[in-house]
């Protein structure tokens, strides 16, 4: 994951998509588990194959963190009929283009082939579910790989501790407390042995979600699906017992540090529903309202009007079990993080004392449709969609009927959700600041 949290307000839309015109899709299950979406669009001679594992950051044991992310480089290694370093090679050389990423509770891996590719595709996947080839000379290699992206995406790059900073201190029990990325010492400590048990219980087809979209032919795809998927051995249930956080009921201040930057941040964080309730919906548009473009209540007031702030956001970070909610703002000159908060308060201190106005609500609603409408435009975006609302939020069908949701969301609500989520007591705060040489 190469994102820090002044990209997270593009993710957002990533992780919510819907789009305004139905989407036809087909669904079926193997004997071992393995569930199959299928979405024909013959609009271009292009097709994607996909799995989602339902694998993540928070998944395994606390003094081994990191495992889910470190798989999404170390399946690319090859298997027992591709060559090491194959897999990377195929692709392109066929016409196609690919990618994997993970987060705190899914792994992502896909190619974009050719239509008359398909198979390859099928056969490339079912390949890195079925036998991959898990050795010392791999595990090192991607050690290093990992080490690397880590130096470069977090270490070296500035506010690129923002989401680690968040996570300890939000989260004190539950896995989400640690990065995504993990601890380099767990990696480096792990044996062979503890690879290998992790993709025993997580890369099994009763716990992965196959989408084939694009120009396919739903009986024909259905047919290559069984041929090279259904010799995979089905794995254990799952079972996932993760501790709950208590709620926050006072203020929390923290401080973290980093050498990258000579501009301090400020972060508001409020641990909030998972993703598929209700109430993140709300929260949704309320993030939109306070930071969604330059005609946001945020951006003209922080930034426009007082020239307080280079850079202001709302955030609501999608998670199954629990959202984070976050507002962040960069100071101009001697500006203080403190008046910076206040100021940002002030915003949701209105929202929650008084309905947003109908022509403000009208144009959040606008906002979605144009950007889910967007975000969904191309087969790999419904791919992607399918899967996550299938794995993740439990309903393929969401990816039809989300926009309704949203549409249906009263200015009486988003006042209701403001009221009862986004008060200072309920909130950690955390002023980011450049880190000297004697810290």
């Amino acid at each position: 994951m190469k994102n820090y949290f002044m990209a997270l307000a593009s993710l957002l839309f990533i992780s919510h998509q819907a789009i305004a015109q139905k989407v036809e899709f087909e669904e079926f299950d193997l004997d071992n588990g393995l569930h199959v979406i299928m979405h024909k669009d013959n609009t271009a001679p292009v097709v994607i194959t996909s799995v989602m594992y339902d694998v993540g950051g928070k998944d395994g044991d606390r003094e081994r963190t990191g495992f889910a992310h470190f798989f999404e480089h170390l399946l690319f290694e090859g298997s027992e009929n591709i060559g090491r370093g194959e897999f990377m090679k195929i692709i392109p050389a066929n016409g196609g283009t690919f990618n994997a990423n993970t987060s705190q509770d899914r792994t992502y891996y896909y190619e974009i082939f050719p239509s008359n590719k398909l198979e390859l595709g099928l056969w490339l996947e079912s390949e890195r579910m079925l036998h991959p080839v898990i050795d010392q000379i791999g595990v090192d290699t991607q050690n290093e790989v990992v080490k690397e992206e880590k130096r470069q995406s977090m270490d070296n790059r500035p506010y690129g501790g923002l989401i680690k900073a968040i996570g300890e201190n939000l989260f004190s029990a539950h896995p989400y407390k640690d990065q995504n990325i993990g601890l380099m010492e767990h990696l480096d400590a792990a044996t062979l042995e503890e690879f290998n048990a992790f993709f025993d219980t997580y890369y099994v087809p009763n716990n992965a979600v196959l989408v084939v979209a694009g120009d396919i032919d739903y009986a024909k795809t259905k047919a290559m699906v069984t041929d090279y998927f259904s010799a995979v051995k089905k794995g254990p249930e799952v079972v996932r017992d993760f501790p709950m956080e208590t709620p926050i009921t006072e203020t929390k201040k923290a401080v973290a540090y980093d050498k990258n930057i000579q501009i301090p941040a400020i972060i508001a964080a409020y641990r909030l529903p998972g993703q598929s309730t209700r109430e993140a919906y709300v929260l949704d548009m309320i993030s939109s309202y306070l930071s969604g473009g330059k005609s946001s209540v945020l951006y003209k007031k922080l930034i426009d009007e007082k020239k307080e702030a280079l850079t202001v956001q709302a955030v609501n970070i999608g998670q199954v079990d629990y959202n984070i909610f976050a507002l962040f703002a960069l100071p101009i000159g001697d500006v203080s993080l403190d008046t910076l908060l206040a100021d940002m308060d002030e915003e949701i201190v209105k929202m929650q004392n008084e309905l947003i106005s109908e022509r403000d609500y009208e144009k959040l609603l606008n906002q979605f449709e144009s950007d889910f409408v967007s975000s969904n435009s191309s087969v790999a975006g419904i791919a992607g969609s399918l899967a996550t609302y299938y794995l993740l939020y439990g309903d393929v069908n969401i990816i039809n009927n989300q926009l309704d949701t949203y549409r249906s969301i009263t200015r009486e609500e988003i006042q209701s959700v403001a009221k009862k989520y986004l008060n200072p007591n309920q909130r950690v705060e955390v002023q980011y600041l450049p880190k000297k040489d004697d810290q």
